[in-house]
């Protein structure tokens, strides 16, 4: 049944529907008194009868409008990717879709009839008519020749009621060969400066440049370019064949050169795709992958350092609580009471653990520096019997100065541990013996050294080079040494901590890192530092590290002073306040900063000491001193915290009469620092921050 027969049919079955409906009313009209109500319902009848027709013509019509609408979606992806002008249309010639290249041709037809589109296009189209008429509404596949115009290919696939119209224009069939130049022109191409090649569909070179052979090799006619170039995640013929044909966009892709090293990179760039033949532009993107690798190494280890540290500060909170307890019960059992023994294991497990997280805050960049100038001859000079003694009678240890050393800017105890940490590694990959050198040397740099993902700036250092004769560092694994816990050694061997804390040290005292291995040769790792251009000063006597202090040696307070102890770790205040309790002062406690203010705007209230954390909810620890100290400028402060200094020295000015207390701290360093803090101005230098940070851990780490 065709769609032309249905209105026939449709009425035919009228009188069928209706009848019994005549029949009826035509019963009731002999009855008495009924002839207007009969007259009535067999209008309604006849209405009624005409709903129902049109109801059942329009739901067709409404199941087929959502079969079309599906059947174009489907077919629009296909459309769109279509090279030639290109339609769909309903049987009837009704145009419903267009590509592209039809808009660009034709403008916008949708909406129009198929006939009304070929005649705006085609100079005769009366001789059309009639294969038109035979191909609208056909399935299969049809032609309509439209001379020299070209050909239209009608396509209405088995089951769809959609027809898709696409154009093939009369066109003669262009030669693979590339057309032929004059002899100025192929001049003019060689020796362009841009290096330029000319690839077929296949992406086979077809002609290339000087400029182009000096960077890809010099025989590279009728070559693939798959064999120089490998990428980009698909086949280069494919990538070459959709430019050339015109589907895609043309865009630039960095692949790597395939016989030039892993570190060579190749920009293409697709031009002027004409047929079977496209003009690739290339130029060196190593510099720019390089960048692009450092870039990413950087925020790697920079995100890793950010997430250590915020742990390495938790951690701090927790085990200065469980330290200072520790210091608490100790004051309570003597050496000869049983349990002293067992508490201090507990302490000096905390210390150890303490160490251990110190060492992620020295990755991380966060921990405290105590910075001076360092003459690397003398350090190493005096690390030389503890490092003979750390690498065994198997290992011969040499050293190799610059006679004219210049001096460095560093913390002298990190930078010791820095190269301990360095010769114990070397020392555990050569299991049967060698030699481990250490070699210092004054270098220039006139331009920048790169080496893997870093790069040296051009400037003056003092060089230090850490040497063995080891079974060297496989490739896949260069660029995770300095990951923290990363570690090649079996379970319980080592916590993977010591290259990264390394990393950090160097890192944070403004110097660089670099490692060179080869597989059997040995790995030598190379110190940056920048030299010290300025004058040499004499010591700082606030630099010396002093002894830890004991409960025996601090002194007892004669008058009343009073510590307001600002700490959001309740377990951390509560140590704290009993500590400063147990020498005589008076502690008045806040749990945050916004608690300290309110306490703080009683005028009777003589508080000498600010005790607080500096990193809390709400306002931080610098904030909200500043704020107090506008109405009590006298005050001392000590600020607490699990990072170094820096984290509230950046961002703001000095805070005159502060000193630090890096966590964990004991209960004598602080009731030793508080007692410091109090002692009158002729008696005390004032430095803007006094640093006082744990110096009983680092022998601890030389442990790890």
């Amino acid at each position: 049944m065709t769609r032309k027969e249905m209105p026939a049919i449709a009425l035919a079955m009228v009188p069928l529907l209706t009848a019994p409906v005549v029949v009826f009313s035509f019963w009731f009209a002999f009855q008495p008194n009924s002839l207007k109500g009969t007259f009535f319902f067999i209008l309604f009848s006849v209405a009624f009868a005409w709903y129902l027709l049109g109801g059942a013509y329009g739901l067709r019509h409404l199941i087929q409008a959502a079969n079309d609408r599906r059947e174009l979606r489907g077919l629009r992806a296909d459309l769109l990717g279509l090279p030639e002008a290109a339609f769909v249309a309903m049987p009837d010639g009704l145009i419903l879709a267009q590509n592209n290249v039809l808009m660009d041709h034709l403008g916008d037809l949708v909406g129009r009839q198929v006939q009304e589109a070929l005649g705006r296009s085609i100079a005769n189209p009366d001789a059309v008519w009639r294969t038109l008429g035979v191909a609208l509404g056909r399935r299969g596949q049809s032609r309509i020749d439209l001379g020299a115009a070209g050909t239209f290919v009608v396509t209405r696939k088995a089951g769809a009621h959609l027809q898709l119209w696409r154009f093939a224009p009369s066109v003669e069939p262009v030669s693979v060969e590339p057309p032929p130049q004059r002899q100025s022109d192929v001049i003019q191409f060689d020796e362009l400066p841009v290096a330029l090649l000319l690839l077929d569909a296949k992406a086979t070179i077809m002609r290339a440049n000087e400029a182009a052979r000096d960077m890809l090799g010099r025989d590279l006619q009728g070559r693939p370019l798959a064999m120089l170039l490998e990428g980009p995640g698909r086949p280069l013929a494919d990538w070459v064949g959709d430019a050339c044909a015109g589907r895609m966009q043309v865009g630039a892709e960095v692949l790597r050169a395939r016989d030039q090293g892993p570190e060579h990179f190749v920009q293409v760039t697709l031009k002027g795709g004409q047929g079977d033949c496209v003009t690739a532009v290339l130029s060196d993107a190593s510099d720019l992958k390089r960048l692009e690798a450092q870039f990413v190494q950087s925020q790697k280890m920079q995100a890793i350092g950010q997430l250590a540290g915020g742990v390495a500060h938790d951690f701090n909170n927790l085990l200065t609580a469980i330290s200072g307890h520790c210091d608490l019960l100790m004051l309570r059992h003597d050496k000869g009471d049983p349990d002293y023994a067992d508490v201090d294991q507990i302490s000096q497990n905390a210390n150890r653990a303490a160490a251990l997280v110190g060492q992620l805050l020295a990755y991380s960049r966060k921990q405290t520096l105590r910075l001076q100038l360092v003459d690397l001859r003398d350090s190493l000079s005096d690390l030389t019997h503890l490092l003979n003694r750390l690498v065994g009678e198997k290992i011969v240890l040499t050293f190799h100065h610059d006679p004219k050393l210049s001096l460095i800017r560093a913390d002298k105890r990190q930078l010791e541990q820095v190269i301990m940490n360095l010769v114990v590694n070397a020392r555990d990959a050569m299991p049967e013996g060698g030699d481990i050198a250490i070699t210092t040397a004054n270098i220039t740099t006139d331009g920048p050294i790169i080496s893997g993902h870093a790069q040296l700036l051009p400037g003056n250092y003092v060089r230090v080079e850490v040497r063995d004769q080891g079974t060297g560092i496989p490739v896949e694994h260069m660029g995770k040494v300095f990951e923290p816990f990363f570690s090649t050694k079996r379970t319980g061997e080592g916590t993977g901590l010591g290259l990264s804390t390394a990393y950090g040290i160097v890192k944070q005292t403004g110097g660089y890192i670099f490692c060179d291995s080869e597989i059997g040769e040995g790995t030598t790792f190379s110190l940056y530092f920048p030299a010290h251009a300025g004058e040499v000063a004499d010591p700082d006597p606030d630099q010396a590290v002093s002894p830890r202090p004991s409960a025996a040696m601090l002194p007892r307070i004669e008058k009343e002073v009073t510590v307001l102890l600002v700490e959001d770790e309740a377990p951390v205040r509560a140590f704290a306040s009993r500590a400063l309790q147990l020498q005589g002062f008076k502690v008045l406690e806040a749990a945050c900063a916004e608690d300290a203010l309110e306490l703080l705007s009683d005028q009777r209230l003589n508080v000498d000491v600010f005790v607080t954390d500096v990193v809390m909810p709400g306002m931080d620890g610098p904030a909200w001193v500043r704020t107090a100290l506008r109405d009590r400028p006298a005050t001392r402060v000590i600020f607490m915290s699990g990072y170094s200094e820096q984290i509230f020295a950046e961002g703001g000015s000095p805070i005159p009469h502060a000193a630090f207390l890096a966590k964990p701290f004991s209960l004598s360093e602080l009731t030793a620092l508080v007692s410091k803090q109090l002692e009158p101005a002729p008696m005390r230098e004032e430095p803007e921050v006094t640093i006082f940070a744990a110096p009983h851990l680092d022998h601890e780490m030389h442990s790890l």
